[in-house]
């Protein structure tokens, strides 16, 4: 399938350059050439986007079919597309989603890793992962926005500061959505060190602006974070070798001295995908594993699992001296549980482990009063667009703040106007004219209606895409991520992924998208996404309030359901707003009650 390689720049050019006969249509290509944009791409040849395996389409030859089928689709047709294979072109009409995409829909029983690996090799499923499957990749800078509020808010919790100044944040991973780790360290004002066995990878973020420096040597790195302590310097630290020999070099660094170099850790490499490349073991340098890798998998999978057990033992005696450690949702103590390390609950709970995921802790909450990653792309590919988007939606959540909003959603709209106001300064553009922020229903409808009457009355110069990563509130069911802080028992249900998709569907998104895996892993979660285009209509800014007003309340109400407080009190202001919104709340019950009625069984 090489063959079809497009002998083009593939790029996210402005939407009238497209050959399409709707813009809607031109919308889409335009989302899924940035998706195979080299500077956003991780493996553009192998048409995979990020995450090491998470790709667009299977081949080159699904490539020209869909761009061949968008270009000449009209609005009374839908493309339909199972596991990056266009199945055609179907009638339908103007209210129905141009797109429909479903990505690794394998029957439950036959949903492993095992069956996933031979179903790729025959071409009849694919790994999209959440917004490569979907076209609605942005470059790390998505991920950049999710880093940050992490961090921060890690900050509030475990070290109950406002000011992560001279604080170390410790991870790993460069490459792919992981390059984003570095800057957000930086935006958040404090000392990150990363590791990256990758030397390309590496150097390729310090190129970018995104690292500020790295180093090969050990013991200069333990020196500049001596330094950066001490003279609380905000910068990002790489180090061109494997994490596992930085969390055990500064063991022997307290074990000597007494004194704790790091306050936070966390890791991002590519956990679910850990024996085929996704983690690579201490024991060998980035190119021995992946000769290993390809002449002796079964040995490559024992010195991974061995490695695993060795990060996660320094990890642990750093986190008895003090240091903080989550998961980042890679599947990391997953995939470290499998392997034999130490990470079980002290309570003996098999489902839980003995450290939060950061949705558990920190993201959770966020997800439960309705935030998530709003996402847009100025399809006219102009940066003072993206600039005057930045204006619009800035002066929306200001405005909906100085209305008077409870002082826990008011922290984190003065996270996002903060992070909006300072976006362009980063320089966070990779591909196309692409920006986010987390906002809640309310927030998401206003902006959504703004851009599109800036299209309408030529404030802008074309339309805007809106999506959003499907890590988010509504559109993933991901017991070890986005639903691990979901406690009725519902964590392994995926009814909440399919109905979003199919709520997002009829409510008028213009394409919409439904993946087996993403994130933590084939089998392991279900997650739903979306693309719409604003073009100055009536009806686009008909179809923004029905479908983003759902798009979130779905995913709040479920954990209403579940007994979360903060959702709770969300979704019953969102029924205050909208009479025509009935939810099914919970009763809850007296535990005193519950206790005496438990104890008469």
């Amino acid at each position: 399938m090489y063959r079809f390689l497009p002998n083009i720049q593939m790029r996210a050019y402005p939407v009238e350059q497209y050959p399409a006969r709707t813009k809607k249509a031109a919308a889409v290509m335009h989302m899924i050439m940035n998706n195979l944009d080299p500077l956003v791409a991780q493996f553009p040849q192998e048409l995979v986007t990020y995450g090491g395996n998470g790709q667009v389409f299977s081949n080159w030859a699904q490539f020209w079919l869909v761009m061949h089928y968008l270009s000449v689709m009209t609005e009374e047709q839908t493309l339909v597309l199972y596991s990056g294979h266009p199945l055609g072109l179907f009638p339908s009409d103007q209210r129905s989603p141009r797109v429909i995409i479903t990505n690794g829909m394998v029957i439950p029983n036959y949903s492993s890793k095992a069956n996933y690996d031979d179903m790729f090799a025959m071409g009849v499923t694919m790994y999209g992962q959440m917004t490569a499957g979907s076209y609605c990749y942005i470059g790390p800078q998505g991920i950049v926005h999710g880093t940050t509020l992490t961090v921060l808010n890690a900050g509030r919790k475990y070290l109950h500061l406002e000011s992560l100044a001279g604080r170390v944040f410790l991870t790993s991973g460069l490459g792919g959505m992981s390059g984003a780790q570095a800057k957000a360290a930086v935006i958040c004002g404090c000392i990150g060190v990363v590791a990256e066995v990758s030397e390309e990878a590496l150097k390729k973020r310090h190129k970018q602006g995104w690292l500020e420096e790295y180093t090969d040597d050990l013991g200069v790195l333990i020196r500049r974070i001596r330094e950066a302590r001490a003279k609380k310097e905000v910068t990002s630290i790489g180090y061109l070798g494997n994490v596992v020999d930085v969390w055990e070099r500064l063991v022997r660094e307290y074990e000597a001295t007494g004194e704790l170099l790091v306050e936070l850790g966390s890791d991002q490499t590519s956990c679910h995908n850990p024996f085929s490349g996704g983690y690579c073991p201490a024991q060998l340098t980035f190119h021995q594993a992946e000769e290993m890798l390809a002449k002796n998998p079964d040995k490559f999978r024992s010195l991974v699992e061995e490695s695993l057990r060795r990060h996660v033992s320094a990890i642990n005696k750093l986190a008895e001296a003090g240091m903080f450690f989550w998961d980042y949702g890679n599947a990391f103590l997953l995939e470290a549980r499998r392997a034999g390390a130490d990470v079980g609950a002290a309570d003996g709970d098999a489902i839980k482990f003995r450290y939060p995921s950061y949705v558990q802790d920190i993201m959770g909450d966020i997800f439960s009063l309705g935030f998530g990653p709003f996402r847009w792309v100025c399809a006219s590919g102009d940066s003072q667009d993206l600039q005057k988007t930045d204006e619009i939606a800035c002066a929306v959540l200001q405005a909906i703040c100085d209305e008077g909003i409870p002082e826990r959603i008011q922290k984190q709209y003065s996270d996002n106007i903060r992070w909006i106001r300072q976006a362009g300064q980063h320089k966070l553009v990779v591909g196309s004219q692409a920006r986010i922020l987390y906002s809640d229903q309310v927030g998401r409808v206003k902006i959504a209606q703004a851009f599109n009457e800036a299209v309408r009355t030529g404030k802008l110069k074309g339309p805007v895409v809106i999506s959003r990563d499907h890590h988010d509130v509504s559109g993933t069911d991901s017991p070890f991520r986005e639903t691990s802080n979901v406690y009725d028992g519902s964590a392994f249900t995926a009814d909440m992924a399919v109905q979003n998709f199919v709520g997002d569907a009829f409510r008028g998104a213009t394409w919409v998208a439904l993946h087996n895996g993403g994130g933590v892993g084939w089998g392991e979660v279900m997650n739903g996404g979306f693309g719409l285009l604003l073009d100055g209509t009536e009806d686009a800014h008909y179809r923004a309030t029905l479908m983003l007003n759902w798009d979130v309340s779905n995913g709040v109400a479920r954990r209403a359901w579940s007994g979360n407080e903060n959702a709770e009190a969300t979704i019953t202001r969102s029924m205050a707003l909208d009479r025509r919104l009935q939810v099914t709340v919970p009763h809850h019950a007296d535990p005193s009650l519950v206790a005496r009625a438990l104890d008469q069984c």
